[in-house]
């Protein structure tokens, strides 16, 4: 663990999320085209993992593999090498139709192995399904990024990579401050380091992400502690209470700063598909 203190540090932008609309901040970005655009001033600024997902004209959220397959050539094409994870969240579609998107064949894709409260409803993920998906990942090699709204969580990923149903060790990302379900608490927040590395190995990566106000502290927590971060408008749309962020990269940039506070370096697309045991992008290498 000591090691990995100043060792590379991975950044995920999650560009745009479900719920974030232009009338919360005109920079979230809507459009495929829009997305690419701020993914790729994201890349430039340092992230290496785009946290994606597609929304209809109006705006609402969708699950059309259509819409994701081109997100998916557009990032290929502007920001070569960059990580691409498709979400399989509740929010963007029912059942299955959540991973309608999996043959697309991603480098990675959101793994949501139980449920927990949102703000104003419950985040269902059911046991067959959570199955299902991550067969679906199995069967075409989509390596998945465990988010883990609660401690059980993590224990759910090592149950389900004991029995053969995740195939390399699993990827977590802690995710805190959502109302109604996990706070960003300090303690609970090392506990989880502890777990992760009792269960997976001392040297096994992890990531974190706060919601609202809370993300530059879970910056913050994830670069200081040896972990990787996530930041991006799908999960904070300010800088601070008075001031719209205005743009994905801003945000990157709150954490590259970080990353330089605590003497870490920024991951390269490389080094971050190294450390998460993913293939060098073939378009990348060209």
């Amino acid at each position: 663990m000591t090691q990995s203190l100043h060792g590379p540090c991975i950044i995920c932008v999650a560009i745009t999320g479900s719920l974030p609309r232009k009338a919360d901040n005109p920079a979230v970005p809507i459009s495929i085209s829009e997305q690419v655009e701020s993914a790729q001033q994201a890349f430039e600024a340092g992230a290496t993992i785009a946290h994606c997902h597609v929304r209809d004209e109006d705006e609402t959220p969708s699950s059309d593999p259509e819409k994701f397959a081109a997100l998916l050539e557009g990032l290929q094409r502007h920001c070569p090498g960059m990580i691409v994870q498709l979400s399989t969240g509740g929010r963007s579609g029912a059942g299955q139709a959540r991973g309608g998107m999996l043959p697309l064949r991603p480098d990675m894709a959101s793994l949501s192995v139980g449920s927990n409260n949102f703000p104003t409803r419950v985040y269902e993920n059911p046991p067959d399904l959570v199955d299902w998906l991550a067969s679906e990942m199995l069967a075409h090699g989509v390596k998945p990024e465990i988010e883990a709204f609660d401690l059980s969580h993590i224990f759910k990923a090592k149950e389900m990579w004991d029995k053969g149903q995740i195939q390399d060790r699993p990827y977590v990302q802690f995710v805190m401050g959502v109302k109604n379900a996990m706070p960003a608490d300090r303690e609970v927040f090392d506990y989880y380091i502890k777990t992760v590395h009792r269960l997976f190995g001392p040297d096994a990566p992890w990531c974190a992400a706060g919601i609202g106000p809370n993300q530059i502290v879970l910056n913050d927590w994830a670069v200081s502690s040896g972990g990787h971060a996530r930041t991006g408008l799908e999960d904070n749309v300010r800088l601070d209470k008075t001031t719209l962020a205005p743009s994905n990269a801003a945000l990157v940039q709150r954490v590259v700063a970080l990353c330089d506070r605590y003497e870490r370096p920024v991951a390269t697309w490389q080094q971050a598909r190294e450390i998460l045991g993913l293939e060098l992008a073939p378009a990348a290498m060209a």
